[in-house]
């Protein structure tokens, strides 16, 4: 078990494949059965598990949460244009992505758009609050276009593994 490669990936082996597979598709699982299917010894599977959570390969155990179950019905993608090409500008922009709760995902893109966010609301009036707040009221935000997802077909964050 090495630790980073030069390219920022980790080295795994396939028993650290085979815990992460596992971790994906049921955090809850406990770690005598992980153990039992990856055939090693529930300490080992612990000691790796921490590894995986030390070295940033494990980001975050969380539980995910349907948006519509707790009145968030809304998902919206929007793109945004940016009226500066300064960094400070950029910097300033993720800052306030990251900081708003409303504001599920925020990607840094190519492209026409410099971000594309997924962002869960109540309601149209809640969203259009928070164009206000975001958009109208930032000077560097040129322009911004919405897209109303109609229907939740796959939302998930599994990266496949060998």
């Amino acid at each position: 078990m090495s630790g980073h490669s030069h390219f920022g990936t980790v080295d795994l082996d396939r028993i650290d494949l085979a815990i992460l597979k596992v971790l994906q598709s049921d955090n809850k699982m406990p770690q005598r059965r992980i153990a039992e299917v990856v055939n090693l010894s529930a300490p080992a599977v612990q000691r790796r598990i921490k590894r995986l959570e030390d070295l940033g390969v494990i980001a975050a155990n969380t539980a995910v949460v349907d948006p519509a179950k707790v009145g968030h019905a809304i998902t919206l993608f929007v793109e945004v244009e940016m009226e500066s090409e300064r960094a400070a500008m950029f910097d300033a922009a993720k800052r306030t992505f990251a900081a708003t709760p409303e504001v599920q995902q925020c990607y840094y893109v190519t492209g026409e758009a410099d971000f594309i966010l997924v962002v869960v609301v109540r309601s149209m009036a809640e969203y259009e609050a928070l164009t206000r707040r975001l958009f109208f009221e930032n000077n560097n935000v040129k322009r911004f276009r919405t897209f109303v997802s109609m229907d939740r077909v796959k939302v998930g964050l599994t990266v496949p593994l060998p």
